[in-house]
């Protein structure tokens, strides 16, 4: 294994923290052979998955959600891992890529709080246990125009709603992310007010299209995607959809989030895919697919709530371009 030091300054790892060699191969070894069908059982399999986020790039088995199957070509893997919004990492879109390597992703925790019954503290491996994995193939939008299509790996987040049984206090949901500057060279940046924070409606968190996402293309999370655990709203601009999230909190008033709070008359709250309301800087009519950029690729005409029709009812009698 090579480790090289981090042009920033960043310490490098202590040697307890670097996996011995056999201890990789052996890992790798298991995982493949569990893909290839000679090792079964449902105790294994979630053994390979807690294995799979000692490594980055490790498998993550997961069962393809048939609901959630889109028609489109899918983004490459290389495109969706090379161009990210992540300014904790940098402002440009290739520069995640590669500071986010400083990220360390175990151990994590994700604390849930707030006007819940059950608050908790759970880890990654507790995390995995909570609901069985799914893949899903969502699209994903971006504010500034441009879109992916990505094979998801997670579960509803309702599900962990559920486990800690909000009270009928808990109007909003708001998840607040790693800010560790020590790991992130962009938090020295004031281009935001750090830690960054997204925010949900309840019922709009509970949503079966509101995924915990864990994964993608098979695979555990790159720190550019936001490992270890991030959210995933196909219906809404991608920078709702909150990157390594390290808090949960169950609250009664709407939560300030970050975008929001930066430049309101920019980034509404609710922030959903709607080709009728313009940024004020630019039309949201039209669209263009990451992976299609050549000379003779057409944009395509934005889709209310990105397609998913699914969600209006919950905003029936809402002005959307007054609650953009």
């Amino acid at each position: 294994m090579l480790i090289k030091r981090s042009p920033n300054g960043i310490d490098l790892p202590f040697p307890s923290e670097i996996t011995p060699r056999e201890v990789f191969e052996a890992r790798r070894s298991f995982i493949k052979q569990m893909a290839l069908g000679s090792i079964a059982g449902a105790g294994l399999l979630e053994m390979v998955n807690r294995e799979a986020f000692a490594q980055a790039g490790q498998k993550l088995a997961a069962t393809p959600n048939k609901s959630y199957v889109l028609m489109d070509k899918q983004t490459a893997y290389k495109d969706a891992t090379t161009y990210n919004n992540y300014y904790e990492f940098g402002t440009d879109k290739e520069e995640p890529a590669g500071l986010a390597s400083t990220l360390k992703t175990r151990p994590w925790t994700i604390a849930i709080e707030g006007e819940v019954a059950k608050p908790m503290t759970l880890d990654i491996d507790s995390l995995l246990k909570l609901a069985p994995l799914e893949e899903r193939v969502y699209r994903l939008r971006c504010v500034e125009g441009w879109s992916m299509v990505i094979p998801w790996i997670g579960y509803s987040l309702s599900s962990l709603i559920r486990k800690v049984e909000p009270n009928s206090n808990a109007k909003f949901v708001e998840f607040v992310t790693l800010a560790d500057p020590k790991q992130m060279p962009g938090i020295n940046s004031r281009v935001l007010k750090w830690p960054y924070v997204e925010g949900l409606r309840i019922d709009e968190a509970n949503h079966p299209l509101a995924l915990l996402a864990v994964g993608m293309y098979g695979q555990v999370l790159p720190n550019q995607n936001g490992a270890p655990v991030r959210i995933v709203l196909p219906w809404k601009y991608g920078f709702k959809s909150a990157k390594s999230i390290v808090k949960i909190r169950f609250v009664r008033e709407q939560p300030q989030t970050a975008w929001n709070r930066a430049a309101p008359r920019e980034y509404g709250f609710y922030s959903n895919v709607n080709p009728e309301v313009d940024h004020p800087r630019w039309s949201q009519a039209m669209e263009r697919r990451i992976g299609e950029d050549g000379l003779f690729a057409k944009k395509r005409k934005t889709l209310m709530f990105n397609g998913y029709n699914e969600v209006a009812s919950l905003y029936t009698g809402m002005d959307l371009k007054k609650f953009f």
